[in-house]
């Protein structure tokens, strides 16, 4: 006995309406595609302008430093009205002394060149004497006596209008033995002698 299987003709445009809807997607899916292409494009082109000008901007910053107030940068001084003759002034963020002395204002490291102690001014005696190992100075940082191989290195200074500014971001040796160009003559007693001298009493 033979069953037979009755099938039902396809309704008219069943086919073409789901080939337009596959293709329709399709079209839909290139669209967004194209759509995502050009966002992603436009993204990196404005994140490789971004870095561009951020790259630019560092060069700029690191060819033209700016005045920092602090060791390693420019630092302001004062005034040249804050420098009569004699003067001696102590910039502790800028690790410097600025001193007045013969008509000219000089910038002195404070690290004694011997084996970096800081050397403070010495007010009774009017000269520079490093406490660690008795390397003496005068008021412009010269070498008089010590280990020391040289005198007191220096940092450029220049004057701007009336302000004082000392670059401590390079450091200049400085002057040999034998360059003396103010006295060197103590005013008073050395610091360095009034404390071993304390020391040597109370010991």
């Amino acid at each position: 006995m033979d069953v037979g299987v009755a099938l039902e003709a396809p309704l008219s445009g069943a086919l073409i309406d789901m080939r337009e809807e596959e293709t329709a997607n399709e079209q839909q899916a290139g669209s967004e595609g194209v759509g995502r292409r050009k966002f992603l494009g436009y993204a990196w082109k404005g994140l490789a302008v971004g870095l561009a000008v951020e790259a630019g901007w560092t060069t700029y910053d690191i060819l033209n430093p700016q005045p920092s107030g602090a060791f390693g940068g420019i630092v302001t001084a004062g005034t040249v009205s804050d420098y009569p003759a004699g003067t001696v002034k102590y910039f502790q963020d800028g690790r410097f002394y600025v001193v007045s002395a013969d008509g000219a204002l000089v910038a002195l490291y404070q690290k004694c060149p011997h084996l970096g102690c800081r050397v403070p001014f010495c007010e009774s005696s009017g000269r520079f004497e490093c406490p660690c190992h008795g390397s003496i100075y005068n008021i412009r940082g010269e070498y008089i006596q010590g280990p020391a191989p040289r005198g007191m290195d220096r940092f450029p200074l220049k004057i701007d209008g009336d302000r004082v500014l000392v670059d401590t971001a390079s450091v200049v040796e400085g002057p040999p033995h034998g360059v003396s160009s103010v006295s060197s003559e103590a005013k008073g007693p050395s610091c360095i002698v009034q404390k071993g001298g304390s020391k040597g009493a109370g010991g």
